[in-house]
């Protein structure tokens, strides 16, 4: 019998490989590629850079789960850090992040893997980064944070920036997007059959992946039962998503939109 981690793991694979072309051609790809090449290269936002910055890692080595095609991974030599290792379940994805990381002049690690079975010879690192699209792509969160929580050494940090779990309930392009959708506290993943993009444009179908809502108390709890001490969690009324989430910004009763999550390997 089919482990059912492993098969949401395996289409979800598969669905980011579809959609992989998607973002290696194009106006948006050939100035990112561009931009790489430049010195101080970063698409970190403020937030990130100045969360990242001030936890004094000059010098020290980090990974990225989840690093797609390593933009962020080699936006962290901006910052004096080392672009060690991405890992990502895409191989197709990755394709893109060695393009770029041969653009930039680094040499990082691009692994081709499921979180949930990692290679054994991966290391410890001083940061993890996890960014926006990761977390709910992730159908056992404990598995996660426990793999997370590797692959960091004593004292390594751990900074998370993702959408708030709350945004999961609202639907954008609904008659009534104000209106909640979705159960906060849903169990059964959604399933996702469109091409996935970053522009809130409809590309056609793909392969089905399997999209999972975690509440924050779900994820805290998760990350904690990891070894990991939480320093700090800061939530935003800001949008790190696609620009269709951009109506739900700006309103009188804000909710949050995103967070950032730090913690530490005890």
């Amino acid at each position: 019998m089919t482990d059912p981690i492993t098969s949401f793991t395996a289409a979800n694979k598969a669905a980011w490989n579809a959609s992989a072309a998607l973002h290696g051609q194009g106006a948006e790809w050939d100035s990112l590629l561009a931009q790489a090449a430049l010195p101080g290269f970063s698409v970190l936002d403020q937030e990130l850079t100045e969360t990242i910055r001030s936890l004094g890692l000059e010098g020290k080595a980090a990974a990225q789960v989840g690093c797609n095609n390593a933009r962020e991974l080699l936006s962290l030599a901006s910052l004096n850090i080392l672009p060690s290792a991405g890992i990502d379940q895409s191989g197709a994805f990755l394709e893109q992040g060695r393009l770029l990381a041969k653009a930039a002049g680094l040499e990082p690690r691009l692994i081709e893997a499921d979180i949930y079975d990692l290679p054994s010879d991966l290391g410890t690192f001083d940061l993890v980064l996890i960014t926006i699209g990761v977390l709910n792509w992730m159908p056992d969160l404990d598995g996660f944070f426990r793999a997370v929580s590797k692959l960091l050494g004593p004292g390594g940090h751990l900074v998370i920036y993702e959408t708030h779990p709350v945004m999961e309930m609202f639907e954008p392009d609904s008659d009534t997007p104000h209106e909640p959708v979705t159960s906060y506290f849903r169990k059964e993943p959604i399933k996702e059959d469109g091409l996935i993009s970053y522009d809130g444009v409809d590309h056609g179908s793909g392969e089905t992946g399997y999209w999972f809502i975690h509440t924050l108390g779900r994820i805290v709890t998760s990350c904690a039962a990891a070894g990991l001490a939480i320093t700090s969690l800061k939530e935003f009324g800001y949008s790190i998503r696609e620009p269709d989430y951009d109506i739900y910004e700006g309103r009188e009763a804000q909710i949050p939109m995103s967070y950032l999550l730090q913690a530490r390997k005890t």
